[in-house]
């Protein structure tokens, strides 16, 4: 490279370019919290219907989990291969015409029911991982956890908003019009995605200079429109694509210790949810299902303002520590490696660990003495607050770690936390009757605080797991590079 050569930037996208590119994804990511949480209001109404008992129609609550959970492993693999945005659009269409199904279903056949609940969680609950994986493609280190607060903006709107708004919708129109509601936003969704989102999966695009395939252009190519396109080199050869594991990256210690701490938090967390209707149905026997509804959101709101302010924080937190470290060598060949991302982003997630365990136990307490209502929602506030706040740091993290699997460890991320907290949801409701609320959320907040230490030993262990993984890659790198020169 002669010395007047500029280095070739990460992404050719413009600043504003990716705030557009992270706001469609997220908008696509939005449908897979709210498919879940618009549902829950009108279980009594679905349970009337198929003349089946609540326990049966939770059955349905339960495996569309499940599925959440299983669904990314391979759509998460099958985009960082062969792109995000059929990935992304597939997932959206499968989407759509389940919800078609379940819109028509007939109330005397529950199977079908059971069936396409499968269906409608495997094509929305995927669009959280490529979505991670488009933002992994075009952002640094320097602006990702800016992203990744926006883009976390659509997923925890989904719960915010879902109880009220299917609750609504059950009441007014009944319980088809949820499905026929999510059929038509998941359609315009992908029609909105068909013209504008761009490929950005790196092995087919690169920085997005590459000019890919015609099958990967959107309609409307307007993000993107004023950067030099070139055509990929002649003398390059297709390599074979091939879908990966994404389970073979818990084989990392640091990446598994990170999403079990995701993993447990997520899970308390969602076990508060889950219990928010029929703990305050309980104490709170005054309110009816719309209030009840509107108890979500203030958990929302505490969701959605840490989307909104956390990510900056993570960007100050990393400009702080590159600024205190020395000045990089301009020769060194692993400026990165020396980076300790893992301090820029866990630095203050032991504090926000220690909050968070403080308000579960807050709130149960609150339950068990009946005091005003007042007081467990603020509580809640502050629980959807923080936890977005630790979920976005690991997060985070883990798409730095792995920036170009973004999908696959998303999926990892998702089926950890969305086991563990099926679990969790089924056990709560006994350990409520048990132990009563108060010493209920003592218990969950002290298994969080378990998850304290383990964030110290990721910080002190990872950049070791970081260099090892580097190392190994640049030799499988060689030994693919002499087996070609072989051939």
């Amino acid at each position: 490279m002669s010395a007047g050569t500029t280095e070739e930037p990460f992404s050719i996208y413009t600043s504003r370019e990716k705030w557009l590119i992270v706001s469609l994804v997220a908008l696509g990511a939005l449908f897979s919290p709210l498919s879940a949480n618009i549902y829950f209001p009108a279980i009594p109404t679905i349970a009337a219907a198929f003349h089946k008992s609540i326990e049966l129609i939770n059955l349905t609550v339960t495996i569309n989990m499940v599925f959440q959970g299983i669904s990314p492993m391979f759509w998460g693999s099958w985009s960082d291969t062969y792109g995000r945005r059929h990935a992304m659009i597939l997932c959206l269409l499968l989407l759509t015409l389940s919800c078609i199904g379940l819109a028509l279903t007939p109330t005397k056949d529950y199977w079908l029911l059971l069936f396409l609940r499968c269906f409608q969680a495997a094509g929305s609950a995927s669009t959280i991982a490529i979505a991670a994986g488009v933002i992994g493609d075009i952002s640094t280190r320097a602006e990702r956890g800016g992203f990744f607060g926006v883009y976390s903006i659509g997923p925890m709107f989904g719960p915010a908003i879902g109880p009220v708004l299917g609750g609504a919708l059950a009441d007014k129109l009944g319980w088809r019009a949820i499905f026929w509601f999510l059929c038509i936003g998941s359609a315009l969704c992908t029609v909105v995605l068909l013209l504008f989102l761009p490929e950005t999966l790196r092995a087919i695009v690169g920085n997005g200079s590459i000019r890919p395939h015609r099958i990967y252009h959107p309609v409307l190519p307007v993000i993107g429109r004023h950067a030099v396109k070139v055509d990929p080199p002649p003398g390059t050869t297709k390599r074979r694509a091939r879908l990966q594991n994404p389970l073979r990256l818990l084989l990392h210690v640091d990446t598994a210790l990170l999403l079990l701490i995701n993993a447990v938090v997520y899970a308390v967390f969602y076990s508060v949810t889950a219990s928010i209707s029929s703990v305050f149905h309980d104490v709170y026997a005054q309110l009816n299902e719309t209030e009840l509804g509107l108890c979500y959101l203030t958990l929302g709101g505490g969701l959605i303002l840490g989307t909104l302010t956390y990510g900056r924080v993570l960007d100050w937190e990393y400009e702080r520590i590159r600024k205190e470290l020395p000045a990089p060598d301009p020769s060194s060949k692993e400026p990165v490696e020396a980076f300790p991302i893992e301090k820029a982003r866990l630095r203050i997630t032991p504090f926000l660990l220690a909050a968070y365990v403080g308000l579960c136990i807050g709130y149960g307490w609150c339950i068990e003495k009946r005091t005003n209502i007042a007081a467990p929602l603020i509580l809640l506030f502050g629980v959807g607050f923080v936890l977005i706040c630790i979920m976005n740091s690991i997060q985070t993290l883990m798409l730095d770690l792995m920036p170009t699997q973004g999908s696959s460890i998303t999926a990892c991320n998702n089926i950890t936390r969305c086991l563990l907290g099926a679990g969790l949801v089924s056990a709560i409701q006994p350990l409520i009757d048990a132990l009563n609320p108060g010493w209920t959320y003592v218990l969950l907040g002290g298994i969080s605080a378990l998850m304290g230490p383990i964030i110290y030993l990721v910080m002190r262990i990872g950049p070791r797991c970081r260099a090892r993984r580097i190392r190994m890659a640049e030799m499988a790198k060689a030994k693919e590079q002499r087996e070609e020169g072989v051939k």
